[in-house]
């Protein structure tokens, strides 16, 4: 109980301080010139009914090595229930511990039954950039915008 609390105040935090300073986010225009430097898998559960939430796990890969972590955020827009199975590409990470922290994501997508659509565009506080190409299967709408926060198992 005590981790769901922390990971609620955290959320809400990065939420204000991300809306407080008018970025744009990430985005391809972000990456322009850069190459990948490791990928990741993630599968999320998320609810929504004006707010939403997000529970799940994945793994980073990065330099020949597989790290597992936890996935966990609240945000606002959307309706509906959904799993999200992303995959993608990392960026401007240069060391590990970099990774984990609270991600500005923001989402549009739609689920109907197992046909979907969405991209993420996600960067934390370190400039760690994450793209990820999602598939969603449930009944949601999803447009508006969280914080995701990203911990490594045992963490």
């Amino acid at each position: 109980m005590k981790r769901l609390h922390s990971l609620v105040v955290i959320s809400l935090a990065a939420m204000l301080l991300f809306a407080c300073s008018g970025q744009q986010g990430a985005g391809p225009q972000t990456v322009e010139g850069m190459q990948p430097v490791g990928t990741v898998d993630m599968r999320e559960v998320q609810a929504a009914y004006i707010g939403s939430g997000t529970a799940g796990s994945g793994t980073l890969f990065f330099n020949g090595r597989s790290y597992p972590f936890k996935v966990g955020g609240l945000g606002v827009g959307g309706i509906g229930v959904s799993t999200v199975d992303a995959a993608g590409d990392v960026y401007n990470l240069r060391n590990v511990r970099d990774f984990a922290g609270s991600y500005a994501e923001g989402r549009y997508g739609f689920a109907f039954g197992t046909r979907s659509a969405g991209d993420l565009w996600l960067e934390n506080e370190n400039h760690v950039i994450l793209h990820l190409h999602a598939k969603r299967t449930g009944l949601m709408l999803s447009l508006g915008g969280d914080v995701m926060v990203i911990t490594f198992d045992g963490t």
